[in-house]
C-alpha cells in the first residue's frame, strides 16, 4: 500500500506537538514532588506506553482509522510525539493522589480528562496531527480514553496501594 502525503514541511502539527510537550513538562516542573521517583517514572511510562499501544491498535490495519502526523507511515517525529502523553498521564495521577480522589468522585475525574484528552485531540486535528479515515469521528475516542484512563490508574493502584505492602 502506498504511503498518504498530507505534508511534506515542519509546520502546525510538529509546533503543536512541541508545544503540548513543553507546556506538559513545564507544568510537570513547577508542581511540588508529591509522587516518589518511582511512581513518577511509572505513571510518565505507562502513559506513553499506553498511548503507543492504543493508538497502534486503532491507527493500523485491520482497523486503520486514522493516521498520525505528516504521511501514513510512521516517521521519527511521530513516536517522538508520543512523549507528549508522558506528562499529561503524571498529571492525571498527580491530582488523582493529590486531591484524594475515591469513590463515585472518581468517575467524574476520569471524565474531565477524558474531557481534557478530547479537546487535545480536536486541537491535534486542527493541527494536523491527526488525520481520520474510513468514518472515524473524534467522539468515538470517548470509550478509548475511558479504558486507557481506567487502566493507568489500577495500574498505579496494583503497583503502588499502600494495602498491598501491609501484612496480613
Amino acid at each position: 500500500m502506498e504511503a498518504v502525503i498530507y505534508d511534506q514541511h515542519f509546520n502546525s502539527n510538529e509546533l503543536y506537538v512541541i508545544v503540548l510537550m513543553t507546556v506538559g513538562f513545564t507544568i510537570y516542573r513547577l508542581l511540588p514532588r508529591t509522587l516518589s521517583p518511582l511512581q513518577t517514572a511509572f505513571t510518565m511510562l505507562i502513559s506513553v506506553t499506553s498511548g503507543l499501544i492504543f493508538d497502534h491498535t486503532i491507527a493500523i490495519p485491520p482497523f486503520d482509522l486514522y493516521d498520525i502526523g505528516d504521511n501514513s507511515s510512521y516517521e521519527v517525529f511521530d513516536f517522538i510525539s508520543y512523549l507528549m502523553y508522558a506528562p499529561y498521564g503524571y498529571l492525571y495521577i498527580y491530582g488523582f493522589e493529590r486531591f484524594r480522589i475515591s469513590g463515585i468522585a472518581t468517575i467524574g475525574y476520569m471524565l474531565v480528562w477524558a474531557a481534557i484528552a478530547l479537546l487535545f485531540e480536536w486541537l491535534g486535528v486542527k493541527s494536523g496531527v491527526y488525520h481520520y479515515k474510513h468514518g472515524y469521528y473524534i467522539l468515538y475516542s470517548i470509550p478509548i480514553y475511558l479504558v486507557v484512563l481506567s487502566i493507568q490508574l489500577e495500574a498505579y493502584r496494583a503497583a503502588f496501594s499502600s494495602h498491598r505492602w501491609q501484612k496480613n
